[in-house]
């Protein structure tokens, strides 16, 4: 076997090109690393004309979605095929922030042969609960996010996706936002980091749940972002513990940083020389 592949899966509304400052960061420590667009993101968004400037916002709230009808499943059999493409290369490390904890799930608990090691960087890791439990917990109630469902631009279920409008000008809404996502960036790197947000995603966030005679096998990192005020750092806690009580004898590696949500993306230099870490020699 060669040297080890980093497969970075992204979060909600976001794409592979959000990885590519973590991807120059370990390139720069010698490691191979590759970014997933999961199906209707990437070049295969959704952009409608009424979400540039200046916005049309009831045509953007019933132009169709590309990712009507793409859901959890779709995610995972896509990421498995890559995954089995680059494994024949050697070892991998399936990394996942935020809402893309939940196909890193899907993987594992799918093909635990193809995947070295997972790595869930403030994501979803759903052991005890669905993920509509987990959102409804009491340690998700803190969210910042729980404030911002000014962002939607249309109706959910007449889309068959979830759109926002990132390009808002409602400044009481974009603090908020900020508040939950990057506090502790700057006004230039907030913005810069909404421009790499798509409008649409997956209304389906599936019902999967960690297998502990599959997903429960791999070796397995959490990255706790104690600054993180979208994902609080209780619900956190709740992922590694449940995740733990259902596998003891193959617990978390946790690590903290104290960062935002975002800021592993934005400013990547100390998550890349944590994941570097995390490579065997």
């Amino acid at each position: 076997m060669t040297a080890s592949t980093f497969v970075f899966v992204p979060g909600a509304g976001s794409n592979s090109f959000t990885w590519a400052p973590m991807q120059r960061e370990l390139a720069l420590r010698g490691h191979r690393s590759l970014a997933v667009d999961l199906p209707g993101h990437g070049f295969g968004a959704t952009f409608p004309a009424a979400y540039q400037a200046p916005q049309d916002l009831a045509a953007l709230a019933t132009t169709p979605s590309a990712m009507a009808g793409i859901g959890h499943a779709d995610n995972v059999a896509h990421v498995l095929d890559v995954v089995r493409r680059v494994r024949e290369h050697g070892p991998v490390i399936l990394v996942g922030h935020s809402r893309g904890g939940l196909t890193l799930t899907g993987v594992a608990n799918a093909a635990p042969e193809l995947v070295d090691r997972l790595v869930y960087i403030s994501a979803w890791c759903c052991a005890a609960d669905t993920p509509a439990g987990y959102q409804a917990s009491a340690e998700n109630a803190s969210s910042a996010l729980n404030d911002v469902g000014g962002l939607l631009a249309a109706n959910p279920m007449e889309l068959g996706a979830l759109r926002f409008n990132w390009r808002t000008a409602d400044p009481a809404l974009l603090a908020i936002l900020r508040e939950a996502v990057l506090a502790d960036g700057t006004d230039d790197e907030f913005h810069g980091y909404l421009n790499t947000l798509e409008p649409d995603e997956s209304l389906d966030a599936g019902e999967e749940r960690a297998d502990p005679e599959t997903w429960g096998r791999v070796p397995r990192t959490y990255v706790r972002l104690t600054a993180d005020r979208a994902m609080p750092i209780a619900l956190q806690d709740r992922f590694i513990a449940d995740a733990d009580e259902l596998t003891p004898d193959n617990p978390f590696d946790v690590r903290s940083l104290d960062v935002s949500h975002a800021a592993v993306l934005v400013r990547p230099e100390e998550t890349a020389a944590l994941l570097s870490s995390l490579v065997r020699v």
